[in-house]
C-alpha cells in the first residue's frame, strides 16, 4: 500500500536537492540568452559565414540529445586538458544546448514583426541603433516571452539528465532515496509533485511577465 509516512519524509531530501535543479536551470537560461542572443544576430547578418554559423550551430545542438552532449562534456574535456567541476560543465551544456533553441526564438521573433515599422523610423531619420533598442527588441522580447518561459519549464525538466554525471539534483536524490527506502513510488510521485510546484512558479511568473510587458 501507498506509505504517507514515507511520502512525506521524502521531501526534505528532495527539496535540499531541488536547489541544484533550480540553480542549473536559471543558470543554464541565463547563459542560453547570452549566446543565443550572439548566434540570433548571426543568423540575422549580412555576412554569409556567420548566417551559415549559426545555422550550423542550431542544427548540431538540436540534432544531438541533451543527455549525449553532456556525457561529450563530461568526458571530452579532461581529455583535451580542460579540468572543470561537473557543476560548471553542465551548467555550460545545458546553456549552450538551450541557446540554439533561444536563438531561433528571438529570429522568429524578429522576423515576425511588420518590416514597415523600421522602414519608417528609418525615413523619418533614426539611427539603426535607436531602432533596434526602442522599436525592434522591446516588440520582439514581449512576443518571445512566452516560447522563453517554456523553454525554461523544459531546461527544469531537462536538467534531470544532469544526474548522469554525478550532479545531486532531484532526480538523482530520488534514486538514491527510493534505493534506501525500497519505497519508489512513493519517492518518485514526490520528486514529481516537486518539479510541478517550481514549473507552475515558472508558468505563473511568464504570466505576471506577460502582463507587465504587454503592448
Amino acid at each position: 500500500m501507498f506509505s504517507i509516512p514515507i511520502f512525506l519524509g521524502s521531501f526534505e531530501p528532495l527539496l535540499w536537492a531541488a536547489r541544484f535543479t533550480v540553480l542549473i536551470s536559471v543558470l543554464g537560461i541565463a547563459v542560453g540568452l547570452l549566446i543565443g542572443a550572439l548566434i540570433c544576430a548571426a543568423a540575422l547578418s549580412r555576412v554569409v559565414w556567420l548566417r551559415r554559423f549559426a545555422v550550423l550551430w542550431v542544427s548540431f545542438l538540436r540534432g544531438v540529445p541533451l543527455l549525449v552532449q553532456l556525457l561529450l562534456a563530461y568526458y571530452l574535456l579532461p581529455v583535451i586538458g580542460i579540468n572543470v567541476p561537473a557543476m560548471v560543465a553542465a551548467v555550460v551544456t545545458v546553456g549552450i544546448c538551450s541557446s540554439a533553441y533561444v536563438s531561433e526564438i528571438w529570429r522568429g521573433a524578429i522576423m515576425a514583426l511588420p518590416k514597415g515599422q523600421a522602414e519608417a523610423a528609418t525615413a523619418i531619420g533614426m539611427a539603426p541603433r535607436d531602432i533596434w533598442s526602442r522599436i525592434i527588441l522591446p516588440q520582439a522580447i514581449s512576443m518571445s516571452l512566452p516560447a522563453l518561459i517554456n523553454e525554461l519549464i523544459l531546461l527544469v525538466k531537462a536538467s534531470s539528465l544532469v544526474s548522469v554525471v554525478g550532479i545531486l539534483e532531484v532526480t538523482r536524490a530520488s534514486q538514491a532515496q527510493a534505493a534506501t527506502t525500497f519505497r519508489p513510488l512513493e519517492v518518485y510521485i514526490a520528486a514529481a509533485c516537486i518539479y510541478l510546484l517550481i514549473n507552475l512558479c515558472l508558468a505563473a511568473l511568464g504570466r505576471y511577465l506577460e502582463r507587465r510587458m504587454a503592448i
